[in-house]
């Protein structure tokens, strides 16, 4: 049992990272209706940063520092996608818009490597929390750091999306943007606060994880496709079927390790993705829109 416990903390420690990850990949699809693959270059860009300020000891900044400098740069990043790649674009095919997004995933990657380097870095926990020993069930100082920034993001993003102004007009520039231009809402402003959140989430998922999974410049593809997995599983565009699906991934995955063979662990999480979609095509909270043609 105290295995089984010790499994379950750490599959719920790494869903909280797919989650926030699934939550940047929602809120662009709810401004925008784009798909965003760079997503998760965010997370990796977050964990490098992080690692580089802190790795800068002449520098003296701490931790704090360090979180504050990485959730810059992948806001900066998200905003600098939107108003020079997606704003720029002539084509509004949401299909060219996503291929764009691959593109810029490439693009990252390779910045990420001459800027950063190729090694892969190390990063001390943040400390501030006691090892806590239930039973012979560690929970580490960091998980306790994610989980609380998971639901302090979501609590955030429920207070925005449901009690703000913002937050609604971006809903609205999504579901119908010539509607909501005629209401003095501009659609492009929306998608521009909206990738500018995903990058802030993205980043701070990417330092709080730095600890447990060392950054490296191909770290992005993998956070990202997981970070997909759970927004799809949850239901697209549906925040609080985004944490679901990233817990649940997170669970399975660590399941699949700790009784099988962690080599298999990605391959039992897409195979869940894949029946979950068999039974509920629409996700877990998500609803199917049927609409007359």
């Amino acid at each position: 049992m105290t295995y089984f416990l010790q499994i379950l903390i750490s599959g719920l420690v790494i869903g909280c990272i797919y989650g926030m990850a699934a939550l940047g990949f929602t809120i662009v699809f709810n401004a925008t209706r784009v798909i965003n693959f760079a997503n998760g270059e965010f997370l990796m860009l977050g964990g490098l940063a992080t690692a580089a300020v802190i790795g800068a000891e002449a520098s003296g900044w701490g931790t704090v520092a360090a979180v504050l400098v990485a959730a810059a740069l992948t806001t900066l990043v998200g905003l600098l996608m939107q108003a020079l790649a997606f704003d720029k674009a002539k084509s509004r095919d949401l299909q060219m818009l996503v291929m764009l997004t691959i593109g810029i995933t490439l693009m990252l990657r390779g910045g990420a490597s001459i800027v950063f380097g190729r090694s892969v870095s190390f990063v001390n926990d943040f400390g501030g929390f006691p090892e806590l020993d239930a039973g012979g069930v560690f929970i580490p100082p960091q998980g306790l750091w994610i989980a609380l920034a998971m639901m302090a993001v979501s609590l955030a993003l429920w207070l925005l999306f449901s009690h703000t102004t913002i937050g609604k007009a971006m809903q609205a520039a999504s579901m119908e943007p010539r509607a909501a231009a005629l209401c003095g809402i501009e659609p492009r402003h929306m998608a521009l606060l909206a990738f500018a959140i995903a990058g802030l989430i993205g980043g701070l998922a990417g330092a709080l994880m730095a600890p447990l999974a060392p950054p490296f410049y191909e770290n992005g593809i993998a956070l990202g496709l997981k970070g997909f997995a759970a927004a799809i599983a949850g239901g697209l565009g549906n925040p609080i079927g985004a944490v679901l699906g990233g817990l649940l991934i997170g669970l399975v995955e660590s399941l699949s390790a700790g009784y099988g063979a962690s080599g298999y662990k990605d391959a039992v999480s897409f195979l869940l993705l894949v029946a979950v979609l068999i039974v509920r095509p629409a996700g877990l909270l998500g609803k199917l829109q049927v609409k007359r043609v």
